[in-house]
């Protein structure tokens, strides 16, 4: 016990140090990426203090896994310059079983970090947004074009040349009715369908129905049947690229289904989605290499640790690059994407400590 308290009397003070210093310089980046957008928009400093407040949780996002990998690093080469390592191997006691309630709470960092980002970085980054586009006049785009959208579990197929948000208006449709069986039924096109809200249905201009008669398809009346028919509401045809890792868990589940239902592809979601799940470990990972990578030479010890330190920790940030692509284009999973980096990074630190020389 007296053992994790003095570790944690040295960690702690370092941890706060880095984590303080990294959020301030992500925080005057920020700043001045845009503080001339705020000049020429005549935004108040109030609200400039706002957009940095709502944008604090997601720099604590970018500087936990640095500010843990250089306070383990310091602090063990502070401590094997003073030869407290050697005294401590002397009398009897493991690097493991030192370094084990820095691992536990690295683990335990790593959990919270997950409900950290859920909970409180998504709707602080969703506020960022909101109010930084609100002062510097930023509008989204919500038209969409070249829109195909399966509904009805693929009986109702729309395909749209455009479509209009504002007037709720879509240009060029052409539709493919199927039947349960999957067997073509029929054929719609319009020069445009304008949203009824009231009916909540596509009201369409100047339908023609073609139907597949006597082995050809012919032009035939549009049926009043299907006048109600076509219900997909306006949100489903908007330009709704979403950012997976600026939503909540519950939010990317629902993206998710809804690109599955309208058949876009959703590899690259679902491979950011699994890595909301798998990312938080990176704490426990620099900290294992951390921990494996100092003291390992008797000369510039801290210059040579923190690079050799870094130097791991920026080849997992590069495996995962490479593995989030391949999962992108569907060349493996998505969840091999999002966790065969950290589990590898897992077993060659666990490797690397249990060849550590005590």
């Amino acid at each position: 016990m007296k053992l994790a308290q003095y570790l944690f009397k040295m960690f702690f003070p370092l941890l706060f140090a880095t984590l303080a210093l990294f959020v301030l310089g992500f925080e005057i980046v920020e700043l001045f990426m845009d503080i001339w957008k705020y000049i020429l928009n005549e935004v108040p400093a109030k609200q400039v203090a706002t957009i940095l407040w709502y944008y604090l949780p997601k720099t604590l996002v970018f500087a936990l896994p640095l500010s843990v990998l250089f306070a383990t690093c310091y602090m063990l080469c502070n401590l094997c310059s003073k030869n407290e390592l050697v005294a401590l191997f002397a009398s009897g006691v493991s690097y493991l079983r030192f370094m084990l309630p820095l691992f536990i709470f690295s683990a335990v960092l790593s959990a919270g970090f997950l409900f950290f980002e859920d909970k409180v970085v998504v709707p602080s980054y969703s506020n960022y947004k909101t109010l930084k586009n609100s002062v510097l006049n930023i509008t989204e785009n919500k038209n969409n074009d070249n829109i195909v959208i399966r509904a009805e579990d693929g009986n109702v197929i729309y395909k749209v040349d455009i479509y209009e948000d504002e007037l709720q208006r879509l240009v060029g449709v052409f539709l493919i009715i199927r039947t349960e069986e999957k067997k073509l039924e029929g054929i719609v096109q319009a020069r445009m369908a304008t949203w009824d809200e009231k009916g909540k249905f596509w009201r369409l201009s100047g339908p023609e129905f073609y139907e597949f008669l006597e082995g050809e398809m012919k032009l035939t009346a549009f049926p009043e049947k299907y006048q109600k028919r076509f219900t997909e509401p306006p949100d489903t045809f908007k330009n709704n690229n979403v950012d997976i890792e600026t939503i909540s868990i519950k939010e990317a589940q629902e993206y998710i289904a809804y690109l599955r239902k309208t058949g876009l592809p959703s590899s690259e979601a679902l491979s950011v989605y699994y890595k909301k799940f798998s990312f938080p470990w990176v704490i426990l990972i620099v900290t294992m290499l951390a921990a494996a990578l100092s003291g390992r030479t008797k000369k510039n010890v801290m210059i040579i640790s923190l690079t050799l330190s870094v130097s791991a920790a920026v080849l997992f940030y590069v495996l995962q690059m490479c593995t989030m692509l391949f999962a992108k284009f569907s060349i493996i999973s998505p969840m091999s994407g999002a966790w065969f980096p950290v589990i590898t990074f897992l077993i060659i630190s666990i490797l690397l400590l249990r060849y550590t020389k005590t």
